[in-house]
């Protein structure tokens, strides 16, 4: 099922578009984003989806800090590209956890992990990319298992301008490498596809 969007009036201000993610009603499970100012639903992620991100977590913790945390479900806020996400993954210090409702500044996170689901894809290969790399997040890890038949694993890396560059892409099956502070190499073979 694709993401299906929420009817407003084009044109609100952030504090506007803010609120009508607040009081979208959607049902339990399902992910209510801003994209490009657009109230986005989108349908819970499916078990394969889930599993890869149960599984890169795992990865995860065994490098980290023990002041980082990983957190999903996190409302992200790039207001700059008038965008909430909610990424599948995201490495944040404990020491920038957000006031009491604050919504989390995307530019305090270390790395954002977003898994491709075939409904929004593309959201998350421009949209969110572009999101995330003006917001100033180090590390962007796209897990595209909808990529033209052939689901790859990139990784993106020194934003600037809204833009990131590309630091290593690799179908699924071959190896990627998280740079310091991860130093870490995840083996894409244990990602299942969808």
């Amino acid at each position: 099922m694709s993401a299906l969007t929420v009817d407003h009036e084009p044109g609100h201000g952030w504090d506007d578009l803010v609120r009508i993610w607040k009081e979208t009603d959607a049902p339990e499970g399902y992910k209510v984003e801003i994209i490009e100012g657009i109230v986005t639903v989108s349908p819970p992620p499916s078990w394969d989806h889930n599993f890869t991100a149960g599984r890169l977590q795992r990865r995860l913790y065994t490098v980290l800090p023990e002041e980082w945390e990983i957190v999903q479900t996190l409302g992200t806020s790039v207001p700059s590209r008038r965008g909430l996400y909610i990424p599948d993954l995201l490495v944040v210090a404990e020491e920038d956890k957000p006031a009491p409702g604050e919504l989390f500044p995307a530019g305090r996170a270390k790395l954002a992990v977003e898994i491709t689901s075939r409904g929004n894809a593309n959201h998350d290969r421009i949209a969110k990319a572009h999101g995330y790399a003006q917001a100033g997040v180090p590390l962007y890890l796209l897990l595209d298992p909808w990529h033209s038949g052939r689901p790859t694993a990139t990784l993106y890396g020194e934003p600037q301008g809204g833009t990131y560059r590309v630091l290593e892409s690799v179908e699924y099956g071959d190896k990627l490498t998280l740079p310091a502070p991860f130093d870490l190499t995840l083996d894409t073979a244990t990602f299942p596809v969808s």
